[in-house]
């Protein structure tokens, strides 16, 4: 059994073949064109997808190119009454998995059927082993910004760049990273990451580096650090704006010379390593307060992608909350639970000041707690709100020196905001706020608001 969209522009074609598909205990669906099909897509899992290629509006080959960088892992079969070798050969090549003219061999279409839900079912079991193993979940999300950041990974990801990620804890950072590692072609090597806020200043180089035996009191032995552990693979540094300023200059080092000396040795050690940096600070203003060094900034920014907190892209937090209460339940073997929509929308209404890691803890809180139907009575009984958080934190806000300063601070987190929304481009983001570009572009630049910085 597999579950299916058929998208045709002919009534009695997607009459016909629902009926028959049925009949074969396949769920099914219909859409008379590309555009309603991208919209069923948009909210609904499908293993396969038999499409036609001529339609009004968004044709199949249209659908196909879209939901190759939308929904990879959905097979599509696509069928035509006018097919022509060459339509057929840029199907193939656009990710489809067959061809079919019309009028329809249904025997044929149900072996069809059954080799690409079997080839879909392959595919998932490998990718969920690979996530298994590299201890890595999707990227999931339909926000603008999640898309903007899939798109910059698949463009990144084959490179040795270096890559510095921002964005509030708890926002997912450090699975961009992994992703980043895991479609490179250093994916079959180390993925090592460190948190340096978590390392004691007094320990961080000997954490990094290594150290020979004797180096120090309790160097009993030899130590390998954490780039000589990634070697041919990455290496992910975690909170780097909290590292000491003694290994920043010596990371700037390997970054440079490509090797390193190890505490208390005597010799350089080369070492290969894709550098990627994360940071939930503002390190332009380390970097002015002399607590971070600017020349290390520049070497780890080469790309910088920026990951938005929760509250910035709420239309992501029902898939997220559907796709943790599905994961929670299959590890603690419980029977399964949903949520009604009610209490997806009411959890959209928090404003999870601890991002997505507040989030999951709190789905896994409603599977433990809630019973088979997850209700809005039950989020406002196990979710507590976020109001008291959020507002001991405003009076910090205010303590700002002067209004001036303060309404400055207003007004880049508004703009920052809706050139978020709108990817950066600043063209759409002046005509949706009512303003010329060249306004948006003159408040920018007095603000301090490079898009250099969050491309």
């Amino acid at each position: 059994m597999a579950r299916l969209l058929v998208v045709d522009d002919d009534p009695e074609i997607r009459a016909s073949l629902a009926e028959v598909l049925a009949y074969d205990d396949h769920v099914v669906e219909v859409a008379r064109d590309g555009l309603e099909a991208q919209r069923i897509l948009e909210r609904s899992d499908f293993d396969i997808v038999l499409c036609d290629v001529r339609m009004p509006g968004k044709d199949g080959m249209e659908l196909l190119s879209w939901a190759r960088q939308y929904k990879p892992d959905t097979e599509f079969i696509m069928l035509s009454g006018h097919a022509t070798i060459e339509t057929a050969v840029a199907a193939t090549k656009m990710g489809a998995f067959d061809f079919m003219e019309k009028p329809l061999d249904l025997p044929r279409l149900e072996i069809l059927i059954r080799n690409a839900a079997e080839k879909r079912k392959l595919v998932s079991e490998n990718k969920t082993l690979t996530q298994r193993a590299f201890r890595v979940r999707d990227l999931l999300g339909i926000s603008p910004a999640i898309q903007r950041i899939r798109e910059m990974i698949d463009r990144i990801a084959p490179l040795d760049t270096r890559v510095l990620i921002t964005g509030p804890s708890g926002s997912g950072k450090e699975l961009v990273a992994r992703w980043i590692h895991l479609k490179s072609p250093r994916s079959k090597n180390p993925f090592v990451d460190m948190n340096c806020a978590a390392i004691p200043p007094e320990l961080i180089e000997s954490e990094l580096f290594g150290h020979e035996k004797g180096a120090f009191t309790h160097a009993i032995k030899q130590h390998i650090g954490r780039f000589e552990e990634a070697h041919g693979g990455t290496l992910f540094l975690d909170e780097i704006g909290d590292m000491a300023p003694s290994a920043q200059a010596k990371v700037l080092r390997i970054i440079e010379e490509g090797k390193l000396r190890r505490v208390g040795g005597e010799k350089d050690i080369p070492v290969n390593v894709r550098l990627i940096a994360a940071t939930n600070k503002n390190l332009q203003q380390e970097i002015a307060a002399g607590r971070f060094r600017e020349d290390l900034y520049h070497r780890l920014s080469v790309v910088v992608i920026e990951v938005p907190p929760l509250r910035e892209r709420r239309e992501d937090i029902p898939i997220l909350a559907e796709a943790f209460l599905k994961e929670i339940v299959s590890e603690y073997n419980m029977p399964p639970k949903t949520f009604t929509p009610a209490a997806l929308q009411e959890l959209t209404l928090h404003e999870w000041q601890g991002n997505v890691r507040e989030l999951r803890n709190a789905v896994e809180r409603l599977a433990i707690f809630a019973d088979k139907v997850i209700t809005p009575a039950d989020v406002q009984r196990y979710v507590p709100s976020s109001a008291a958080t959020e507002s001991s934190s405003l009076p910090a806000f205010l303590e700002t020196p002067n209004i001036e300063t303060f309404l400055d601070q207003m007004e880049r987190e508004y703009l920052l905001h809706h050139l978020r929304k709108h990817g950066f481009n600043v063209s759409r983001t002046a005509e949706a706020l009512g303003m010329q570009r060249t306004a948006l572009h003159s408040r920018m630049k007095r603000l301090g608001i490079h898009r250099s910085d969050y491309a």
